[in-house]
């Protein structure tokens, strides 16, 4: 072989390297790519997987809170009328005693203890009767008038005459307005 052989060789095979060489950058850079591809792949797969999570926690969470909500209410008045139960057991001892009994003003006695009983449970409740209006201006926010007559004189126009219904609060709140006679 001849020199211009040997340095024609050289060239084909510093070509050859090269060309191998350029070839692996670019297959690098495909496997680089596609690597970035599967990366944001496993990325969007990993989010949609914890929103899917999320969301049936969400959901487990409100039909959970919907079913607690349900079974206060069934059983809201519960330590009410677990307070009201003695009430009704007196009254049930009281009826069976005054079977026997003349005497008018032990019956009385006795209607008025089960009486201030049941009060005192109601007002542990937060159960108080609103004051008697009589001689009040007329108020709608505590008032419901029922009807209306002729006020006996100037000073009793719009005045609050009577109480048919007493009003009741719970913690409060108004939950049943007086009913009441006003004058005009």
């Amino acid at each position: 072989m001849s020199k211009e052989d040997k340095v024609q060789e050289e060239e084909l095979e510093n070509r050859e390297e090269q060309q191998t060489e350029e070839s692996q950058e670019e297959t690098q850079e495909e496997v680089i790519e596609l690597s970035k591809e599967e990366e944001l792949e496993i990325q969007v797969k990993e989010a949609t997987d914890k929103y899917l999570r999320l969301y049936s926690e969400f959901d487990n969470f409100r039909k959970r809170t919907q079913k607690e909500k349900v079974e206060l209410y069934k059983t809201a008045g519960e330590g009410v009328i677990s307070a009201i139960l003695p009430v009704l057991d007196d009254l049930d001892r009281a009826e069976k005693a005054n079977q026997d009994v003349d005497d008018a003003q032990a019956i009385k006695d006795g209607i008025k203890l089960i009486q201030d009983k049941l009060n005192n449970i109601l007002k542990t409740k937060g159960l108080e009767a609103v004051a008697s209006p009589i001689g009040e201006d007329f108020n709608v926010e505590f008032h419901e008038a029922i009807t209306q007559i002729p006020a006996p004189s100037k000073k009793e126009k719009g005045k609050v005459l009577d109480v048919v219904e007493k009003g009741y609060e719970l913690n409060g709140k108004v939950i049943r307005f007086s009913k009441v006679v006003i004058g005009q």
